[in-house]
């Protein structure tokens, strides 16, 4: 089969398109035919090697995406040759042809929703619910702010949020993403590059600031998101490219919390893709597919990520 293999860290163009031997389920493993692979900004962190955690090299990237299962391993019940699946990690790696995944790793697709959109799942979606649920404890009636609404998880987040009986307030970098944003159900839109964006803030929640903010891009945003931070507010901070100097002042007057994030417990995942599949089969929630590339232009893909302005979600095409 073709998969994306790195054999060093480095810069997108690392990732180079190879043959590779087809992976074989072991007890308890199912093998997955890949239609679309979803492409993370964590992994363009490992691909350059300054995530917290480096693979053993060679090493092919990817942990969500959508495909067909194609063989199953002994003890596997739940799962058999023909199924529409998505996948929540992978053993092998997702830029690939076929994904070697165990059983857990794996979850039923609905008819309704395309392979490109399921591909968009596991780390959006998933991410997004942890956030709000099980880290801000969100609720009905709550202000939540969405710093950069229009990327992957911000749409998720967004479609999560404003079902539940959440006021959203989205913001987004052009107005082509603050559309999209507007189309997944948030209340009140804002440019995150207008210089007085943050006033508007206070003026839509009365001069009493937001109950909680999910932050994309901590490193950028997180000083101001504390001037905008009601009482007893949170923020979740969900990504961050560097270091920040914050007013540790701001934080005390909201007598506020800023929570991180990263990966979860077994138990956790299991309550979000619970949610996901609810809200798959509800029509709640309807990943957002904004760039299709073929496989071999993974390292593309990778430029686009982080160079890009967000919009859905990127997935490469075996």
């Amino acid at each position: 089969m073709k998969a994306i293999r790195m054999r060093e860290f480095g810069p997108p163009e690392v990732l180079r398109l190879e043959d590779v031997a087809d992976p074989k389920p072991g007890a308890g493993q199912v093998v997955v035919r890949i239609h679309a692979a979803g492409v993370n900004p964590v992994e363009t962190y490992i691909r350059s090697g300054t995530y917290a955690l480096k693979p053993p090299l060679p090493y092919t990237p990817g942990g969500d995406a959508a495909g067909v299962v194609v063989a199953v391993g002994e003890q596997v019940t739940r799962f058999k040759a023909g199924d529409r699946v998505y996948t929540a990690g992978t053993v092998s790696g997702a830029y690939a042809q076929l994904a070697l995944c165990n059983a857990e790793q794996v979850h039923l697709l609905p008819e309704q929703i395309t392979f490109a959109q399921g591909a968009g799942l596991h780390i959006p979606y998933a991410t997004a619910y942890r956030a709000l649920f099980l880290r801000a404890h969100a609720h009905a009636g709550q202000t939540v702010l969405v710093h950069g609404a229009s990327g992957a998880v911000g749409i998720a987040a967004v479609q999560f949020a404003a079902p539940a009986g959440l006021t959203v307030i989205g913001t987004g970098g052009t107005e082509r993403g603050r559309q999209l944003v507007r189309e997944q159900g948030a209340a009140y839109v804002l440019d995150h590059k207008a210089p007085d964006y943050l006033d508007h803030v206070m003026k839509l929640t009365a001069g009493r600031g937001v109950d909680l903010i999910l932050e994309m891009l901590a490193n950028v945003n997180l000083g101001k998101d504390l001037t905008v931070l009601g009482l007893e507010g949170s923020i979740v901070v969900i990504g961050s490219r560097g270091d920040v100097q914050i007013n540790p002042r701001l934080l005390m007057r909201a007598q506020g919390s800023i929570l991180g994030m990263t990966g979860g417990t077994p138990e956790q995942y299991a309550q979000a893709h619970a949610a996901i599949g609810a809200g798959l089969r509800h029509g709640t929630l309807r990943p957002v597919v904004g760039r299709e590339l073929p496989l071999a232009e993974a390292a593309r893909a990778h430029h686009e990520v982080i160079e890009g302005t967000a919009y859905g979600k990127i997935v490469l095409v075996p």
